[in-house]
């Protein structure tokens, strides 16, 4: 367009004296209106150029944040398999954590179960010796200390100043307590004697320990002349060592000689107590069977047992009328 303006411009120059006035008016005119769309045109194409370089822009931009969105989308899906991958492994870990703990604390509840029966049985004991010796003296004393039963006797109610002689009261009041043995013989008996810190002035022992010992067996043979088993009895001397109170009166001397009878349940019968108790648990628990393997009762497989369907048809019911006819009276 721009060569076409050019060439009428020059042959309007070149040829003055051919075109007449009025025509050139018109291609002036015409000249004009050319450039101003030439303008125009050039106007709006800078501005498509404008626009085309922004929604290009703009294209790059959305494209960019299509794959930002996408490598988002696809962390989001390998976050979500992990994440499914985690939640089954810790249900999983979480599932078998409460069934231990459950098992812990069924055991616990079962030691416990075992440790109130070890409780009862040792108030029987206790019951049991309070009977059977029936004395109120001050010089017998029966007793729990640390869940062992045990009857605690002065040393003047046993034997003399000195001695490891049997005294025949002493006798007497260990009859009551054999009877008592005997009749647990799952328990052991623990005949545990003490003495103050006077030095032992004998000729035949060493010292306070060697006649703590001799005391202690002197109960123990005591003991099995009155039916006690041997293996049921433990002879222990603890000397001057374990005194109740200080040695620095004749009173608190007095009290720290004494002898006690332990009644105590063998390790292995406790043990055996305990494991009775879980297996106690271990067949009480009901057997989980299957429904397809459970039989039904005869009353239930009459419930479970479905009416037989009447037949109404027409042939059915004419069936039936005429049966009713030839039954009916004849007059």
């Amino acid at each position: 367009m721009k060569k076409l303006l050019i060439l009428a411009t020059c042959g309007m120059f070149l040829f003055p004296s051919c075109v007449t006035s009025k025509k050139y008016k018109a291609l002036e005119s015409n000249y004009k209106k050319n450039k101003d769309l030439l303008n125009t045109a050039t106007v709006l194409l800078n501005a498509c150029d404008k626009d085309k370089a922004t929604a290009m822009a703009r294209l790059q931009s959305l494209e960019e944040r299509l794959a930002d969105m996408r490598k988002t989308n696809q962390d989001l899906i390998k976050t979500s398999q992990d994440m499914t991958v985690l939640t089954t492994k810790g249900a999983t870990n979480l599932e078998k954590s409460l069934e231990s703990l459950k098992e812990k604390d069924l055991k616990i509840s079962r030691l416990q179960d075992a440790l109130t029966k070890k409780d009862s049985v040792t108030l029987a004991l206790v019951t049991s010796l309070k009977k059977e010796v029936g004395i109120n003296d001050q010089d017998i004393e029966i007793n729990v200390e640390k869940s062992v039963v045990f009857i605690s006797l002065s040393d003047k109610v046993l034997f003399a100043t000195g001695s490891y002689n049997v005294t025949p009261r002493a006798k007497e009041i260990l009859g009551k307590v054999a009877t008592v043995i005997n009749g647990k013989p799952e328990f052991e008996a623990m005949v545990e004697s003490h003495t103050d810190n006077v030095p032992y002035s004998g000729s035949v022992l060493q010292d306070n320990w060697d006649l703590s010992v001799k005391r202690a067996t002197s109960i123990v043979r005591v003991l099995q002349d009155l039916g006690v088993k041997p293996e049921q009895l433990i002879a222990a001397g603890r000397g001057e060592y374990l005194p109740l109170v200080a040695n620095d009166t004749p009173e608190n001397r007095s009290r720290n000689r004494r002898t006690k009878i332990l009644i105590l349940p063998k390790i292995d019968q406790f043990y055996e107590m305990i494991e009775d108790e879980m297996k106690n648990m271990s067949e009480g628990q009901p057997e989980i069977t299957p429904a397809e393997d459970q039989q039904e009762t005869p009353q239930q497989m009459e419930e479970n047992t479905p009416e037989p369907k009447k037949d109404n048809t027409p042939e059915k019911e004419e069936e039936k009328e005429e049966e009713k006819k030839d039954n009916a009276p004849k007059d």
